[in-house]
């Protein structure tokens, strides 16, 4: 019943975002009561780590009504002080690590609060070009957008890759401020944004109050990104870059990654030259060694074929279908398949000791999660190798699980007959 009340009020938000496209709206925290609240905590991770102040969802759920409705006329009142963000660092490719912010649980769920009164204005505001982090959105949606308006193209196409540098580091918060604020101006919900933007960083004991960038992790970060990309980069190709082309072009953005495809040589070119300019204005910069504009139109027999690229965890390229015709194909992209592989083969080693049924469970939902994602026409290869590395790291952990080393790949097999493991399929297909 609570679920249904609340959808009801981002239902009359959402009408009134359309009914006033050019408005600023003052007052919207109003809509914030215990039931909010309740579906606010409702979806918020349990299971996360414990930011700063230690507390766990067990610890808060002891008088979880209570703290709630302590959390609701803190907000409203503009008492709540918003902690530090815990920083911690994940590995990535090539050893090194990327920060990520761990907030605090109340934090946690007035972000969510926040996230559910600004998500019914923004998803009328946002361009269809976007699709990270958005209800009913998907990478896959991206995915096959690109591939149709590569396809469509095809005889002149050029594809600009661009990547942002530390995204998540140089964001200026006057400018989230500025550009929150030319659709929303409600006291309590603008005083609560700005404090998450100051709220510093905690490492190592100590806390630090950088004067650009917010902390990834947070429930309102994506949202906060959306808007800034919004402003900065979909408004701004949509409405100067488009109209000046002199053929095609279409930007597709999943988050703070996103390629620009033209079917004019000359236009990627000059919007390859001016985008750094643009991002610049808002603080932000190009990763050099990593935007590049590729020409992938589509190859004649007689030639030799295009340059492929990287985009959402996919290479792209021009290969042959079974009819012998020229198409655009996704596979699997080397650095992603290698991360995985590697990230399965330490789970084995680290978790060896556990017993076979647990560990076949937590596997198998491994595999399907890889399958889930990588599972696109066409990719049934590299999906296959996968399976394969995999039941090679499992295997290998087993058999060091004692001192005889005595699972060979004859009991191995024997052990995959009780605990088959899925095989790879395709999930998304795509003609």
């Amino acid at each position: 019943m609570g679920s249904d009340s609340v959808y009801t009020k981002q239902q009359r938000i959402a009408e009134l975002a359309e009914r006033l496209p050019a408005a600023v709206l003052t007052t919207l925290s109003h809509h914030v009561d215990m039931e909010w609240m309740r579906e606010a905590y409702r979806l918020t991770r349990k299971d996360a780590s414990a930011g700063v102040d230690g507390v766990t969802a067990s610890d808060y759920e002891k008088d979880l009504e209570g703290n709630l409705r302590l959390l609701l006329e803190r907000f409203k009142s503009g008492s709540y002080r918003a902690p530090a963000v815990l920083r911690v660092y994940i590995p990535k490719e090539g050893g090194r690590k990327r920060p990520i912010g761990i907030p605090a649980l109340e934090d946690k769920i007035l972000q969510r609060v926040v996230v559910m009164l600004l998500t019914p204005i923004y998803e009328h505001d946002f361009l269809d070009c976007s699709y990270g982090f958005r209800p009913g959105r998907s990478a896959h949606q991206a995915l096959e957008r690109l591939w149709q308006v590569s396809m469509s193209m095809g005889t002149r196409c050029w594809v600009l890759e661009v990547d942002i540098k530390s995204y998540f580091d140089t964001v200026e918060p006057r400018y989230v401020r500025e550009f929150l604020g030319k659709r929303v101006r409600d006291g309590v919900v603008k005083r609560m944004v700005g404090k998450w933007l100051k709220a510093g960083v905690m490492e190592d004991g100590q806390v630090a109050y950088p004067k650009r960038g917010t902390p990834q992790g947070g429930v309102i970060s994506p949202l906060l990104a959306n808007i800034y990309l919004h402003e900065v980069v979909d408004t701004w190709f949509e409405e100067q870059v488009r109209p000046r082309l002199r053929g095609k072009g279409e930007l597709i953005r999943y988050a703070d990654d996103f390629v620009i495809v033209f079917s004019n040589r000359t236009d990627a070119e000059r919007v390859q030259a001016v985008l750094p300019r643009r991002l610049a204005r808002y603080g932000l910069a190009i990763q050099e060694s990593k935007t590049r504009l590729l020409d992938f139109s589509r190859p004649r027999d007689d030639e030799s074929r295009p340059g492929k690229f990287d985009f959402l965890g996919f290479t792209h390229y021009w290969g042959k279908s079974r009819k012998e015709n020229w198409v655009i194909q996704r596979k699997t992209s080397g650095k992603k398949l290698r991360r995985s592989i590697r990230r399965f083969y330490q789970w084995c080693r680290k978790n060896r000791h556990m017993p076979v049924s647990e560990q076949w469970d937590k596997i198998c939902r491994k595999l399907r999660g890889h399958y889930g994602y990588y599972g696109i026409t066409g990719n049934y290869r590299n999906l296959k190798g996968f399976y394969e590395q995999a039941k090679r790291s499992w295997r290998k952990w087993l058999d060091r699980r004692t001192r005889e080393k005595d699972m060979t790949w004859e009991k191995f097999n024997k052990l995959l007959k009780r605990y088959p493991l899925p095989e790879p399929r395709i999930v998304h297909r795509y003609t």
